[in-house]
């Protein structure tokens, strides 16, 4: 078995990553692809626990801009990401890899409640777990949610899966002398606004020293390539 850099990690998706050519919704093709990712750095010895967002299918933040009650807004958002957690659980298990959903709301026909203890249990059972609904609490992003995790699990780095290669100076696919950053302090990311995760989330880990990897999941292999040292994408840190 290769030497890996990371024995346990936290990536979080985006509900978007699930999309694929798609507006809406999950493509078969693009789960199935991610899950072959996971599947293979899952086979390296690698300790995963996933967060996965719902935008995909509903955004709380932009549906209270248009009217609806905040609260109840996040709430169906955190609903949101439990379907896709349920839909990759599926993906997982279909290629081999034994998963747990455990979820910050409970609804105990389809997910387990989360429970710090049996979280970490899970891991070190082989399992891959998925963390859906967020922190459970209304007014936090799933960026939030996936920092709060990182650190209750232990992880060593948080992942963050995105669409373009790293973080970038601008955003690079509205300005094409964007710059991507190989390695960036936590308070260089606030201060600059640099589009890596929400404040709140970066602030976290800034307090608790989570590096944070960030990387383009639509290249194949990026994840094994992190997990086995490579330079691939960009890492926030101290």
């Amino acid at each position: 078995m290769a030497e890996v850099r990371f024995k346990r990690v936290l990536l979080k998706l985006s509900g978007e990553a699930l999309m694929g050519e798609q507006d809406f919704g999950i493509c078969p093709q693009m789960i199935g692809r991610v899950s072959d990712e996971l599947v293979e750095t899952h086979k390296l010895g690698v300790e995963l626990a996933l967060v996965v967002g719902g935008g995909n299918f509903f955004r709380g933040a932009r549906a209270a801009g248009e009217n609806m009650d905040r609260v109840s807004a996040d709430h169906m958002g955190m609903l949101s990401t439990l379907i896709n957690s349920l839909a990759l659980q599926d993906a997982l298990e279909r290629r081999g890899l034994d998963t747990r959903v455990l979820s910050a709301l409970e609804i105990r026909q389809v997910a387990e409640p989360f429970l710090r203890r049996r979280a970490l249990r899970h891991l070190e059972k082989g399992r891959a777990i998925i963390l859906a609904a967020g922190t459970g609490n209304p007014y936090f992003t799933t960026d939030s949610a996936a920092a709060l995790r990182a650190m209750e699990v232990r992880a060593e780095v948080l992942l963050k899966a995105t669409k373009v290669d790293g973080v970038y100076s601008a955003d690079p696919e509205t300005n094409p002398d964007a710059e991507l950053i190989k390695k960036v302090g936590y308070l260089e990311v606030l201060e600059r606004g640099l589009r890596v995760m929400d404040s709140t989330a970066i602030s976290l880990c800034m307090d608790n020293r989570m590096p944070i990897a960030v990387f383009n999941m639509r290249t194949p292999g990026n994840l094994k390539r992190i997990m086995l040292g490579e330079e691939v994408g960009s890492m926030v840190s101290e």
